[in-house]
C-alpha cells in the first residue's frame, strides 16, 4: 500500500503545482479556466489509468494465489487419502 500512496502523493503534487502555475500565468479569465479544466482532465485520466492497473495487478495476483492454494489443497488431500489408504493396508495385515 505504500507504493500506491505515494504514487498518489507524487500525482497530487504535480497537479497542485501544474494548478498554482495556471493560475499564476498571466493569461485571461477563461484562458486559465479552460488550462485548469483540460490539465485536470489530463491528471484525471493518468490517475484512473494508474488505479486501473494496481487494480489489474492485484486481480492476477488474487487468480494465481488462489489456483496455487486449490493445487495445493488437492497435493494435501492426495497425500492424505494415499496414507489412508497405507494405513488400512497395515492394519488388515495384522
Amino acid at each position: 500500500m505504500k507504493t500506491s500512496n505515494t504514487i498518489l502523493g507524487i500525482v497530487g503534487a504535480a497537479a497542485a503545482g501544474a494548478l498554482l502555475g495556471v493560475l499564476f500565468a498571466p493569461d485571461k479569465g477563461s484562458e486559465t479556466r479552460k488550462k485548469i479544466k483540460d490539465k485536470s482532465k489530463d491528471y484525471g485520466d493518468n490517475l484512473k489509468t494508474k488505479f486501473d492497473g494496481i487494480v489489474d495487478t492485484i486481480k492476477s495476483n488474487g487468480r494465481e494465489i488462489v489456483d496455487e492454494g486449490k493445487s495445493k489443497f488437492n497435493q494435501v488431500k492426495d497425500d492424505f487419502n494415499a496414507i489412508k489408504d497405507e494405513a488400512k493396508t497395515v492394519k488388515s495385515n495384522y
